[in-house]
Order: C-alpha cells, then sequence, then structure tokens
C-alpha cells in the first residue's frame, strides 16, 4: 500500500515538473478574460479522443492513451479525455471530417491520411527520401512548419500539433523477394501518402487501408505486401506470421510524426491552463513515442529474425535509386495546388537542405566515425559555402 501510493506521489511529481518545465516553451495563448478564467477552474470538461489505430496497440496504440492520461494527472482531472480506438466510435479514415465537424473533441493520426482531401498534408507527416524525426521536430517547433500546418488545417476549425513519430520505419512486409525493379510490377502493397504514388509511379499498386485490416488483407492475398511501422509494431501486430520477407531502409517514412488533432470550438472552451497543458502533454507524448520505439526496436527485430525465422533484407540499390528519382518529382507536385502549399513545400525543402548540409558533418560523420567507415563528409562536400567554412 505504501508502496503504491509512494508510486502515485511520483507520478504527481513528474506531471508538475513537466508541465512547470514546458509551457513556456509550448507558449500558452493570451489569458484572456481572468474573471471567466476562474470561473472555470473548478469546471470538468469530458472530451472523447478517437484515433486510426487499433485499440490499445503497444507503440502507436498507447502513445493518445498515455496522452490522455498525462493531461488527467496535470489537469487534476479537470480535463478527463477517453480514447477510443479505430472503428469503435468511427473508422480510422474519418478521424479528421469527425474532429472538424465536433464529433469527437480531439483525433490521433498521422497527416498523410487526408492527402485525398489535402494533397500537401502528407508533408506534415512524412516525405519519401526526406527528413528524419529529429529534423521534422526541428521544423516543426523552431523552423516554422507548425505555423504552415496550423494554417493549412483552420479552415477546417481544426488546430494541429505533433505528438508522436516513429523514426525511420521498415520498408516492410512482402511475400516474395524484391531483386529488380521488375518485382514491383503489379506488386499490391498497402501504402500510404506520397510513398504510395511513388509506388504506383514504379510499376506497383499503392492500396490504402488501416492498420487494423492489414493482417487479414495480406494473409488472403488482397495485398501482397504492407509496411507497418518498425519491428516494435510489427512483431505486436503479429505479421511475421503472414510474409516471409521484411525489407529495409524505410525510404518512403524516415520519420514520421503523428499528429493530435483538435476541434476548434472545444479548444477556445479550455481556460488557459487547461491549453497549456494540452500543449505540453502533446509535446511530451511526441517526444515519448520514439522514445519508446528507440529502446524497443532493436530488441523486436532480433526476435522475428531469430524466434520467427524472418528474412531480413535490404532493398537492391538500383530498386532505391529509381524510387528517389520518383520520389522528387511526386513531392514536387505535392507543393503546387495553391499558393499556400506552394509555401510549405518551399519551407520544407529549404529546412531539409540545410539539414542535409549541416548532419553531413555531425550526425552522417559521426555516425561513420563511430563505426569505423572510410568515406566521412568533409566540410566542402556538405554543401557549406566558403564563408561558412
Amino acid at each position: 500500500m505504501g508502496s503504491r501510493f509512494r508510486i502515485q506521489e511520483r507520478k504527481g511529481a513528474w506531471a508538475a515538473i513537466l508541465l512547470s518545465s514546458l509551457m513556456a516553451a509550448c507558449g500558452a495563448p493570451p489569458t484572456g478574460d481572468t474573471s471567466a478564467q476562474s470561473a472555470s477552474q473548478g469546471e470538468v470538461f469530458r472530451w472523447t479522443l478517437i484515433t486510426t489505430w487499433p485499440k490499445n496497440l503497444p507503440g502507436l496504440g498507447m502513445a493518445p492513451e498515455r496522452l490522455a492520461d498525462d493531461v488527467r494527472a496535470m489537469s487534476g482531472g479537470r480535463l478527463d479525455i477517453k480514447v477510443y480506438g479505430a472503428g469503435e466510435l468511427v473508422p480510422a479514415f474519418e478521424v479528421f471530417d469527425a474532429v472538424s465537424q465536433g464529433t469527437a473533441e480531439m483525433g490521433h493520426g498521422a497527416a498523410y491520411y487526408w492527402r485525398g482531401k489535402l494533397p500537401v498534408a502528407a508533408m506534415f507527416s512524412t516525405v519519401p527520401f526526406g527528413m528524419t524525426a529529429q529534423e521534422m521536430n526541428g521544423w516543426l517547433h523552431h523552423g516554422g512548419g507548425l505555423a504552415l500546418w496550423q494554417e493549412l488545417y483552420e479552415p477546417f476549425d481544426l488546430i494541429p500539433m505533433a505528438a508522436g513519430n516513429s523514426g525511420v520505419q521498415m520498408a516492410g512486409w512482402f511475400n516474395k523477394e524484391i531483386n529488380s525493379l521488375a518485382d514491383l510490377e503489379g506488386l499490391k502493397m498497402r501504402i500510404p501518402g506520397l510513398g504510395g504514388e511513388v509506388l504506383q509511379r514504379a510499376g506497383g499498386v499503392a492500396v490504402s487501408m488501416p492498420g487494423a485490416e492489414m493482417y487479414t488483407s495480406l494473409q488472403t492475398g488482397v495485398i501482397d505486401a504492407t509496411e507497418w511501422v518498425s519491428p516494435f509494431n510489427d512483431l505486436a501486430l503479429g505479421l511475421q506470421s503472414i510474409a516471409e520477407f521484411y525489407y529495409y531502409p524505410g525510404w518512403h517514412e524516415p520519420g514520421t510524426t503523428l499528429e493530435l488533432l483538435v476541434n476548434r470550438s472545444a479548444w477556445e472552451s479550455l481556460p488557459p491552463d487547461l491549453q497549456a497543458i494540452l500543449k505540453t502533454a502533446a509535446r511530451a507524448g511526441n517526444a515519448d513515442l520514439l522514445d519508446e520505439l528507440t529502446a524497443q526496436n532493436a530488441a523486436a527485430l532480433n526476435a522475428l529474425v531469430s524466434e520467427h525465422g524472418v528474412k531480413l533484407r535490404k532493398l537492391p540499390d538500383d530498386v532505391v535509386a529509381r524510387l528517389r528519382e520518383i520520389s522528387a518529382d511526386v513531392v514536387a507536385e505535392a507543393g503546387v495546388d495553391s499558393e499556400l502549399a506552394q509555401r510549405i513545400h518551399a519551407s520544407y525543402t529549404r529546412f531539409l537542405q540545410d539539414m542535409q548540409a549541416y548532419h553531413a558533418i555531425s550526425e552522417q560523420a559521426y555516425a561513420h566515425a563511430r563505426d569505423g567507415q572510410p568515406g566521412a563528409q568533409s566540410v566542402a562536400g556538405a554543401g557549406l559555402n566558403e564563408a561558412e567554412r
């Protein structure tokens, strides 16, 4: 009993520390009418959060559950969020519309699922051969990306926040080996976002479906291949029991941001302290999911290979090279359908170029040095101009 009390006490202390340390960085909105704020201090807000993920799925499915728990703890129960998995209240791909219309106050998913409605939205999730998790976080929170994301969703009465990142994903599960570009011809693969368009142009057939439908579809031959996330989440779904080959690298999703959607009217109904708590919890959850997957993926991959006999394969270099070529065209086209899309594409591209130049002499160069590999990037090769050398 005493131990349980101490655990709860530590949770409360952690929540207080987290709130106080991050509120300033997250930027709480203006306080407004203090009398209205005081009147709402004792009010309990009971919200619904709908997700695109299977209920309680390790990793992605548990991220919104932890977010709800953090908000409840930091608010002293004044903001009480109940989480529903895909299909419990609305189908996975209807989360955007349901939150926009106020059917639910919040949603958790990924922006590339709304590509049919907003083609450029995929850039706020992931871009083939684009930014990693670390780079995406930099662009969104300190490079102007979040403001553009908010502008894009404003007509839908939605406020987006980054609320998770998968890091570099795997290329996916296949029922046959991929030895050449010819093996992609006619390949039916579950793959969303801009990566799906790239596969289409490479000769494959991109299929859009929620995660809960992948297992049966691959098992019954509706699709020939599927991508999901990375070893930890893939093992949890049991994909190793229905596909023989597991490919890398995850060219299509190098750092996938998950999003928290908040209905604008619901947001504006909250007093400023609860708004700050929600923003803080999303920011913490954004880092937490990446931390969890980073910690779990290595052991999960080892289990897939050594215990389940999965055949780990690297995509052939010529296949990756062709996918990279096609990706350049697809990404360029995503930023042309409106003036805002052009600004989003320009901002993303500039930040990516800066990161490529800097990371060539930091992250990439260090990785080469740590692993004892020749060919670490020189300053001249990093793309820095003469004045910056």
